[in-house]
């Protein structure tokens, strides 16, 4: 299995700002909850990955959010690492560069999400009605879609 260390620190982030804002917070008032100092930019940065988050710095923001970090780290894991029931994760390079001719709709729909996504998102996750649209588009069941891109994600 690889790690997709942007994608997992986008994922993080994703998980900080929903707690802050189920809290009702600003990033100004979650600052002046914390320990140490930081800026309000720094924050930022975290909230969209776009910021490495030291373990300590991450404790310490889920302390002053009354959160128990692995509960943080489980979401973010389960984001990551499984695929949800009903939903197939789907490698997007791994899609695209598939030459099963089959495929063809699906590499199209692939390589426009990289592009508009400008190399941000390398993985998703389809649920059922996708899968079902998709393997319409490409003249398949929607159990052998599924099963197809179950494989490819193995080999991603």
């Amino acid at each position: 299995m690889r790690i997709d260390g942007e994608a997992y620190q986008r994922a993080l982030g994703e998980e900080l700002r929903k707690l802050r804002k189920r809290r009702g917070w600003t990033r100004k008032e979650l600052k002046e909850r914390l320990q140490s100092e930081i800026s309000l930019q720094t924050l930022a940065t975290y909230e969209l990955g776009t910021r490495q988050c030291s373990v300590v710095r991450l404790i310490e923001l889920c302390v002053a959010m009354d959160e128990p970090p692995q509960d943080l780290i489980g979401r973010v894991h389960r984001r990551m690492f499984t695929d949800e029931p009903g939903r197939v994760r789907v490698h997007l390079p791994t899609l695209v560069a598939n030459a099963a001719p089959e495929l063809l709709p699906m590499r199209r729909w692939a390589e426009d999400r990289l592009r508009q996504s400008v190399g941000t998102v390398a993985e998703v996750q389809l649920d059922r009605a996708a899968i079902s649209w998709m393997a319409e588009l490409c003249g398949l069941e929607p159990g052998d879609l599924a099963a197809r891109l179950h494989n490819l994600a193995e080999y991603s």
